[in-house]
C-alpha cells in the first residue's frame, strides 16, 4: 500500500459521529446554551476565541465538584501568569474515584508485565486486576500512611517506580492530600535522576528493588541506596517489592523505611470516609522534567485543576474513550504519556498497564495484549509502529495473527509517524481503525492536536487542533502561515500550562524557554504546517531538544555524562527527528590529543549514556571532529547544525558573522554530502 500525504485513509461512520463524546459536547451547548455548531470548525474557533466561556462550558458539562467555587474563569489572558477558576478549590483524585461509585467491583487498573512473566505465557494467565473497590482502599491506605509519615499539602513525593498499579496508587494518594508528585522510571541513571529529584528535596522515596526487560534482571538495590544518601531532604523510603521477597529489601540507615505491602494492610480504614483534602484550583499536582540545552532539568509544575480539566476535554473529546473503555499507552513513569493515561481514570476508563520491553516475541507481545485485555485504544509511538513494520522482514501482520476485534483506534505519539507508518496500520492492522497520531509535550502534559472523532483521516497528518489550543504556525516575523512550514507556537493561555519551573525566582526560566521568541506568545519547539483542510502535519523539533522513543532530555545532561569521560573534550549531539526519517542520534567528540575512537572507546561512551542517561539516548553512531562550531559568546551551535544535516543550505541556516570557529562547518558540509 503507498500513501502520498494528504490522501484520504478513514472516515467516521455515521453511527460513530452520533455517538461520540464530541457531538454530545455540542448537543448540550446547542441545547443549555444557545450554541449551535454544525461542524468541528466553528466549534474550534469559538474555544480559542471565547476562551472563558469554553473552558467554563467545560465545568459544567463534566461536573467538577468544587468544595468552593470560583469566582472567575480568568482573570487575564496573559502568558505566563494566566490564573485560572479564582477561589475554586477541589481535588483531582475525588474526581478519578467518583468514578468508581456503582462500579465497585469492575476493573479499574489491567497490568502485565515482564516481571510477573505476563510475556512468557503471551499475557492470558497473568493479567492482574484491580477494581475499583480496590483502587479506592488502597489509595485510602497510602494517603493515611503518607500523612503519617508526616507528608502534608505541598510536601514532594518521589518515586523510582515503573508503570505497575502501585505508581497510579502512589500518585492519587498524593494527589488526594496536596502532596506533589514526581516521578522517574528505574531504567534512568541514578545521575539524572538525582538531576531531577534533588531540586524538589521530597520528603518521602517509593522504590521498587528491581525490573526485568526484554527478558534481563536488573537489581536497582543499590541505585536507591545512593539515592536516599543522595537526596538529603529525604526522610523516609516505601520499598515496593517487585522483583524480591520483603525480606530482601534494603533498609538504609539514614531515614525510615517501609514495606508497601505492610502499609496497604496497616491503614485500613472505612469505605465511608472522606479523605480528599480540598486545595486551590492551581495547586501543585506534579511535578514533570523537560530539559533545554543548559543547565539542569526544567521541573515543570502543572496544577491540579488545569490537568483535572485538560486530560477530561482531552481523553473524551479527542480520544473518545467512555466510561469501562480498555486504556493502553505504552509509557514508563518518566514520560508525561503515563500521566495523561492516568488521566483516563477521569473519565472511568480501565487503564491497561505494561512494564516491560515491547520487542519481545518479535514485537508481538503488545498486539497480544491488545487481544487478552481487549484494549479499545492502543497507544504507542511513532518508532515502535515503525519497528512493527521492521518485524519478520515485513511479514509481521498484527491483523491476521490476533483478534483485534476490540480495538478501535490506534495513538502514535513521540516523534512524527511517517507516510509508511500510516498505510502499514490501514493495511496490517485494521483496516476500519481510527489512527489517531498526537503531537503535545511535557510542558502542558496533553496534546496541542490530534484526533478528531467527527473528521477524516488524511494520510501524515492530525486531524484537527485541539478544542481550547490555539495553535499557529508562524514564521520569522510572528506573521501566522498556512499551508506553509512555520514555528509551532499557541496564542492563548491554557489550563494545563506550567504555574511555574520549581526554584526558578521571577519565572525567568519559564519566559526564556517558551516567551524569547515572540514575546506572550508560546513558541513550543516544533516545525509545523497547519493544511487546506485544517488538518496539522509536525515535521519535528525546531529545537535542540533530543526526543528518541519518548524519553526527552536536554543536551546538556548529555554533554555532562560524555564529556565526564577523560578521553573527550567536547561534544554535540544532535537528533535528526523528522517526518518520513527514522530517529537517527549522532553524537560527534573532540577527542584529546593522542586518543583514537576505537571500538572499546566506542563501547564504553554508549555504555555510560545507557547507564546515566537510558538506553533509549544511546547514539546511533559516534564521529570524531576537531571542533564544536559556536557562536560568539561560546554556545554550541546545536539547532544550525541540526538545520544543516536535515538538508537546509549553509548561507540559510547560520550566520557565519555569529561564530567563533566558521572553519568548523565544513565537516559537517561534506558529512551530508556523504551520508545523506
Amino acid at each position: 500500500m503507498t500513501v502520498t500525504e494528504g490522501d484520504l485513509l478513514w472516515q467516521p461512520s455515521d453511527e460513530m459521529k452520533r455517538n461520540s463524546n464530541l457531538q454530545a459536547y455540542m448537543d448540550w451547548l446547542a441545547h443549555e446554551k444557545g450554541l449551535h455548531f454544525d461542524d468541528y470548525g466553528p466549534l474550534w474557533q469559538w474555544s480559542v476565541t471565547h476562551i472563558e466561556d469554553f473552558w467554563e462550558s467545560l465545568w459544567q458539562y463534566f461536573g467538577i465538584q468544587a468544595h468552593q467555587p470560583y469566582t472567575r474563569v480568568l482573570a487575564q489572558r496573559t502568558m505566563p501568569g494566566a490564573t485560572w477558576f479564582e477561589g475554586a478549590t477541589l481535588n483531582y483524585a475525588e474526581h478519578v474515584l467518583r468514578n468508581g461509585i456503582g462500579r465497585e467491583d469492575e476493573p479499574a487498573l489491567l497490568f502485565a508485565s515482564e516481571t510477573n512473566q505476563s510475556v512468557e505465557t503471551r499475557c492470558s494467565a497473568s493479567l492482574r486486576e484491580t477494581t475499583w473497590r480496590e483502587l479506592r482502599e488502597q489509595v485510602r491506605a497510602i494517603a493515611s500512611a503518607l500523612r503519617k509519615m508526616g507528608v502534608s499539602k505541598g510536601d514532594r513525593v518521589a518515586a523510582y517506580i515503573p508503570n505497575m498499579p502501585q505508581a497510579v496508587v502512589a500518585m492519587l494518594a498524593c494527589a488526594s492530600i496536596g502532596a506533589v508528585w514526581s516521578s522517574c522510571s528505574p531504567d534512568i541513571g541514578v545521575g539524572s535522576v538525582l538531576d531531577r529529584f534533588k531540586q524538589i528535596e521530597p520528603k518521602v522515596l517509593f522504590a521498587v528493588d528491581g525490573y526485568i526487560y526484554n527478558g534481563k534482571t536488573f537489581d536497582r538495590r543499590e541505585v536507591v541506596s545512593e539515592l536516599v544518601s543522595e537526596l538529603k531532604s529525604l526522610e523516609h523510603l516505601v520499598n515496593v517489592p517487585y522483583l524480591l521477597p520483603p525480606e530482601d529489601q534494603i533498609q538504609p540507615h539514614e531515614v525510615s523505611s517501609f514495606l508497601w505491602p505492610n502499609l496497604i494492610t496497616n491503614h485500613q480504614s472505612p469505605i465511608t470516609n472522606n479523605f480528599f483534602t480540598p486545595v486551590p484550583f492551581d495547586h501543585p499536582l506534579w511535578v514533570l522534567y523537560s530539559s533545554g540545552t543548559t543547565g539542569l532539568p526544567k521541573p515543570i509544575v502543572q496544577s491540579q485543576g488545569g490537568i483535572l480539566m485538560e486530560h477530561l476535554k482531552a481523553i473524551a473529546f479527542h480520544c473518545d474513550l467512555k466510561p469501562g473503555d480498555r486504556f493502553f499507552w505504552f509509557t514508563t513513569t518518566g514520560w508525561m504519556m503515563w500521566n495523561f493515561l492516568v488521566g483516563g481514570l477521569l473519565q472511568g476508563c480501565t487503564l491497561v498497564l505494561f512494564d516491560g520491553s515491547p520487542g519481545r516475541e518479535d514485537m508481538r507481545v503488545l498486539w497480544q495484549l491488545a487481544q487478552e485485555a481487549r484494549i479499545n485504544l492502543f497507544g504507542v509511538s511513532a518508532a515502535y509502529i515503525g519497528a512493527c513494520m521492521k518485524a519478520g522482514e515485513g511479514t509481521f501482520e498484527p491483523a491476521k495473527e490476533f483478534d483485534l476485534s476490540a480495538l478501535r483506534s490506534i495513538g502514535s505519539t513521540g516523534s512524527p509517524l511517517a507516510l509508511d507508518g500510516f498505510a502499514w496500520v490501514y493495511e496490517k492492522v485494521k483496516p476500519d481503525v481510527w489512527l489517531n497520531p498526537l503531537s503535545g509535550g511535557t510542558d502542558v502534559c496533553t496534546a496541542f492536536v490530534g484526533g478528531n472523532p467527527l473528521w477524516p483521516l488524511h494520510a501524515g497528518e492530525m486531524q484537527c487542533r485541539y478544542l481550547g489550543a490555539a495553535v499557529q504556525a508562524f514564521d520569522e516575523r510572528g506573521e501566522p502561515l498556512h499551508n506553509a512550514v512555520g514555528e509551532f507556537v499557541i496564542t492563548q493561555p491554557m489550563p494545563s500550562m506550567p504555574i511555574y519551573f520549581w526554584n526558578d525566582a521571577g519565572m525567568q526560566r519559564y519566559r526564556e524557554s517558551y516567551f524569547e521568541m515572540y514575546p506572550g506568545v508560546w513558541r513550543h519547539g516544533d516545525w509545523v504546517k497547519i493544511t487546506p483542510h485544517d488538518g496539522v502535519i509536525i515535521y519535528g523539533r525546531s529545537d535542540s531538544t533530543l526526543n528518541k522513543q519518548g524519553v526527552r532530555m536536554g543536551t546538556s545532561e548529555y554533554y555532562r555524562v560524555v564529556e565526564s569521560m577523560p578521553e573527550v573534550l567536547d561534544s554535540l549531539v544532535i537528533d535528526l527527528e523528522m517526518l518520513g526519517r527514522e530517529s537517527y542520534l549522532s553524537l560527534f567528540v573532540v577527542l584529546r590529543e593522542g586518543c583514537a575512537l576505537t571500538d572499546a572507546l566506542e563501547a564504553q561512551i554508549k555504555q555510560k549514556v545507557r547507564a546515566e542517561l537510558s538506553p533509549r539516548l544511546v547514539p546511533d553512531e559516534i564521529f570524531v571532529i576537531g571542533e564544536v562550531p559556536r557562536t560568539l559568546n561560546g554556545k554550541k551551535m546545536e539547532v544550525p547544525i541540526k538545520k544543516i544535516l536535515l538538508g537546509q543550505p549553509v548561507e540559510k541556516a547560520i550566520n557565519i558573522g555569529s561564530m567563533v570557529n566558521p572553519q568548523a562547518l565544513a565537516f559537517f558540509v561534506e558529512f551530508v554530502k556523504k551520508r545523506f
